[in-house]
């Protein structure tokens, strides 16, 4: 079929001809005899064009294009009207109609209007298509990884974005839970509006009740003036609460409600608002066990944990180590002015080996404080953080046959017998041995001043 066209015509006569007349040229039909019932069939199905009288008993063509434009605005609506009527179709041009046809109808030009309608149609789901496509590539591109765990994690945020489910993100601290949550929100059809975030661990009950559903003026000290919570800001769009095993219990009653009849009160008042939003929570608690422990409310866990994402720590991506190392570089070098361009090997064999307790956050910290510190164009494992060169073991390092022997060494005699050894490897040449050593020249004739390397063999290069 071409396409399900919906034909609203309260004169039965011309309806069943026109069904007949487009079932002809390849059209599927359905028809209608009021306005108000071709309202009722949109809500259940997208028709790919309506055809659609101005003139009707119960509810005018006039008033079933505002509320279809309400409900879908991306159906094309041709109106057919009498000569005596073209005042009111120029009026329904103005409200979104896609274009009027004059009765008596001449059916070459209702075949040319319904394939131009089609065609216009056909192309803004494409442009559509694109532009989610391509909003989905920014949104994902910012969660920056290659990890096995990283690409699954991704997939499932293509999954679960376009749908209107609540999603909940569980992860230790610094893991980048809200960075997830832009994503979702980035690659879901509410994309073009707002994304609130809440913390809900930084707010005492009470402020957190006004933060989330807003207050009138004066329900409490210092309420100057009416204020719309973090729920209608995020009308039409998503909200993440951050943190939400932190709600106190009492909150959570309502937080509840909110979420399942997506229905709020402002402090201080009586009138209940509808926020049509989206939700999404993260926490680095077990709710479950504080379901068992009497801490939050097992409704409410249900109510979250629709479709549960859990977020990899950064010892089970370590592969993405590196990447995300050299991405902080880049990022904190230039914010600090700094002209620094790579880790050395050890400086990155240190960040590898770490635990990361503290996950992408730590390691963001610590790329920060080494760049802080960096005099040079590389980092060195000397700018690290303690924690991360304090437990290294040099016969873990000394992994090359050409550095055996050296265990038990301190680091800057292991760093001064490499430059020897390679200086030797190289007959003294220090541009081909800076190379080897991932430094620059002046780098390695600092330190040959600095470990007073005595050099054989020098060809001056």
């Amino acid at each position: 079929m071409n396409g399900e066209i919906l034909i609203v015509d309260d004169d039965k006569a011309h309806l069943s001809m026109l069904r007949t007349v487009l079932k002809g040229w390849g059209y599927q039909t359905f028809g209608v005899e009021d306005g108000s019932d071709a309202i009722s069939q949109v809500q259940d199905k997208p028709f790919d064009c309506i055809l659609m009288d101005v003139r009707m008993a119960h509810v005018g063509g006039i008033e079933a294009l505002n509320e279809i434009k309400t409900i879908n605005p991306s159906i094309p609506i041709i109106i057919m009207t009498a000569y005596s009527s073209v005042d009111m179709a120029v009026q329904a041009m103005k409200l979104g109609a896609y274009d009027y046809l004059t009765k008596p109808l001449n059916f070459d030009e209702l075949q040319l209007t319904l394939e131009r309608s089609l065609e216009h149609q056909q192309l803004s789901r494409e442009n559509q298509s694109l532009r989610l496509l391509l909003s989905t590539s920014d949104a994902l591109s910012s969660i920056r990884g290659s990890s096995i765990p990283i690409k699954e994690m991704k997939k499932m945020i293509q999954t679960i974005a376009p749908s209107e489910a609540t999603v909940l993100i569980l992860g230790e601290s610094g893991t980048g839970k809200e960075l997830i949550a832009k994503a979702i929100h980035g690659c879901s059809k509410r994309n073009k509006k707002p994304l609130v975030s809440v913390n809900c661990a930084a707010l005492t009950e009470t402020l957190l009740e006004s933060e989330l559903f807003g207050h009138e003026k004066g329900a409490f000290t210092g309420a100057d003036k009416r204020r719309d919570g973090r729920f209608m800001q995020a009308n039409k769009g998503t909200i993440f609460l951050d943190e939400v095993g932190e709600v106190p219990l009492p909150m959570q009653a309502k937080l509840l409600r909110a979420i399942q009849e997506r229905e709020i009160q402002r402090l201080g008042s009586d009138t209940v608002l509808y926020a049509d939003v989206r939700i999404i929570a993260a926490t680095n608690k077990d709710l479950l066990a504080g379901v068992q422990e009497g801490r939050f409310r097992e409704d409410l866990y249900y109510r979250l944990n629709v479709v549960a994402l859990e977020v990899p720590t950064l010892r089970e991506r370590s592969d993405d180590i590196p990447l995300l190392a050299k991405y902080f570089l880049v990022q904190l070098a230039e914010k600090n002015r700094k002209s620094i361009v790579d880790f050395t090997p050890l400086a990155m064999d240190c960040l590898i080996r770490h635990d990361w307790p503290g996950n992408v956050r730590e390691l963001e910290n610590a790329i920060e404080r080494a760049v802080v510190l960096c005099a040079g164009n590389y980092i060195t494992e000397r700018e690290l953080p303690p924690a991360l060169t304090k437990t290294l073991e040099a016969n873990d390092i000394l992994h090359d046959d050409r550095l055996k022997g050296m265990a038990g060494l301190p680091l800057e005699e292991i760093e001064k017998e490499a430059i020897i050894q390679t200086l030797q490897k190289t007959l003294g040449n220090k541009s081909e041995a800076a190379k080897l050593l991932n430094i620059t020249r002046t780098t390695l004739n600092n330190k040959i001043k600095k470990y007073n390397i005595v050099q054989t063999n020098s060809v001056s290069k």
